[in-house]
């Protein structure tokens, strides 16, 4: 099977957890999520099951970053939310509001 690769034009955004936590994350929405959507289907049926929490294995890339990560999926039909890293904040110079170019390649 070829590997499907997603691009997805978001901002960054904070969730606040419990205490002081705080992760940074990205919404993947639109047709990149139906397209999660449809892989994450197709793995139900192939496996008959789905990962924890319904996720997607996949390999992102921000700017000219890379690293093994999984999406999310979220209440919303077809939306998915993807975990940014501190290292790859770091890395990109990237921080919350700001505007990226997420690539996905669902493993």
């Amino acid at each position: 099977m070829e590997i499907e690769r997603i691009e997805h034009r978001t901002h960054i955004w904070r969730w606040n957890g419990a205490g002081n936590a705080s992760w940074h994350m990205c919404t993947i929405d639109g047709a990149a999520g139906e397209a999660l959507a449809g892989i994450a289907l197709m793995h139900r049926l192939e496996f008959g099951r789905r990962r924890g929490f319904g996720s997607i294995k996949v390999t992102a890339q921000i700017g000219a970053t890379r690293w093994e990560t999984s999406v999310f999926p979220q209440k919303g039909e077809n939306t998915f939310i993807l975990p940014i890293k501190a290292a790859v904040r770091s890395a990109e110079n990237i921080g919350e509001d700001d505007e990226v170019l997420v690539r996905l390649e669902p493993a």
